[in-house]
């Protein structure tokens, strides 16, 4: 008899954790998949090139709907789970669907932040999380002129570019100084600010913004310093928070995220969770690369093939934003004890600066030219002594090779 595994949350984390489960122990589990949304698992890193006209929708999802049919897993689209049973084990939507479970997997991933402002309820005014919100913003686009993106970080910058593809006049407002600032120091923040300034991008730095102003729909966005902007559109892409609210609803012990030892177990009997929606020894999850270290160690539990355990470890960013290449890693703004070898070409657009401690790497930042950066990451994460390298670190592994 197989056992039943539920999964709440049809996303990237919770199915990557089912595909490493087939792969290890196929016939283990009945599984039943519980989705918010009308679709298929598909890749939401992938809104970003659907929103700039570089892919389409089924271009992005990783999991069809024939795809469940074959694997003769139990798929609830558009069906939101509202409350966990722990003493039945069971789990139950909003709209009564129930099922029971021998071991549940929460993968509920993160809610958008919503500014707590007056207006955030008119019309126009949408995240940027979901296939949905993408439709809206292209649909948006073909009758309306003027969008403005509420946070300069990743999100809001590929929204801007891709509403500007879209053909509307895009201004990004921003709290700070630094555009993508867990991602990048002043210096390369300026860098991308002035690159997308030419092509087009109008951008509002060291802004807070009111409200929003409309009858029906958003007409206007107003700042704190009384300031206003006319928007028929506003993207609020002020970071994101772990969706908690179906654990929170059950007894499962929460703090800033669900907590998780390190085999992704929670603290209630026979449940799991993975994913932008835990917290694992005080740290919550963002980026992909540790969602799927965290679906593989999980997967080898509920495949009872217990010697995995998930270590957060240091991480790099390496992306493409608007067409330009970053990377980032460890403590690339420095402080006092550190000192910066630094490389510019503001020609060619590269920026270069790698942060060294007592001649150890402790942080990267590559702007316009990426190709070194797991080179770099390398001697960051082995603590390689740099003295003997340190006139040539800022040209590069090739450069370091034929010398």
């Amino acid at each position: 008899m197989k056992e039943k595994l539920v999964l709440i949350g049809n996303g990237m984390a919770g199915m990557r954790t089912v595909d490493e489960l087939l792969k290890v122990a196929p016939d283990k589990y009945d599984i039943t998949v519980f989705g918010a949304e009308p679709h298929g698992n598909y890749n939401r890193i992938m809104l970003s090139p659907v929103l700039a006209g570089d892919k389409k929708i089924d271009e992005i999802i990783i999991h069809d709907l024939q795809w469940y049919q074959d694997n003769e897993i139990t798929l609830f689209t558009g069906k939101t789970v509202v409350k966990i049973d722990s003493r039945q084990q069971q789990v139950i939507a909003e709209d009564g669907t129930r099922a029971s479970y021998d071991k549940l997997l929460i993968a509920t991933g993160s809610v958008p932040f919503m500014l707590p402002i007056p207006g955030n309820e008119l019309d126009g005014v949408i995240s940027f999380r979901d296939i949905n919100d993408v439709t809206t913003m292209i649909e948006t686009a073909k009758t309306h002129k003027k969008a403005v993106v509420i946070g300069g970080g990743l999100l809001g910058l590929e929204a801007a570019n891709g509403l500007m593809i879209q053909g509307m006049d895009v201004t990004v407002v921003h709290r700070g100084y630094i555009l993508m600032n867990m991602q990048l120091d002043q210096t390369a923040s300026d860098m991308m600010r002035s690159e997308l300034e030419h092509k087009g991008i109008h951008f509002l730095m060291d802004y807070d913004t009111a409200e929003f102003i409309g009858q029906d729909r958003v007409e206007k966005v107003r700042f704190k310093d009384g300031s206003e902007i006319d928007a028929d559109l506003v993207v609020v892409a002020a970071g994101i928070r772990p969706n908690i609210a179906v654990a929170e609803a059950s007894d499962i012990q929460c703090e800033r995220g669900i907590l998780v030892d390190d085999t992704l177990k929670t603290f209630s009997p026979n449940i799991y969770a993975v994913g932008e929606c835990v917290q694992h020894r005080n740290q919550t999850f963002g980026l992909v690369a540790p969602l799927y270290e965290q679906a593989k160690v999980c997967a080898n539990h509920l495949a009872n093939m217990a010697q995995a355990k998930y270590i957060s470890s240091a991480t790099s960013t390496k992306l493409k934003v608007t067409g330009i290449n970053l990377f980032s890693a460890g403590d690339f703004n420095g402080d006092k004890t550190t000192e910066a070898l630094i490389f510019k070409d503001p020609a060619k657009h590269i920026y270069k600066k790698i942060v060294v401690r007592d001649n150890v790497v402790v942080g990267v930042v590559l702007y316009g030219d990426t190709i070194d950066g797991n080179w770099y990451f390398s001697l960051l994460t082995e603590q390689t002594d740099i003295a003997d390298m340190r006139e040539t670190l800022v040209f590069g592994k090739h450069h370091h090779d034929a010398a």
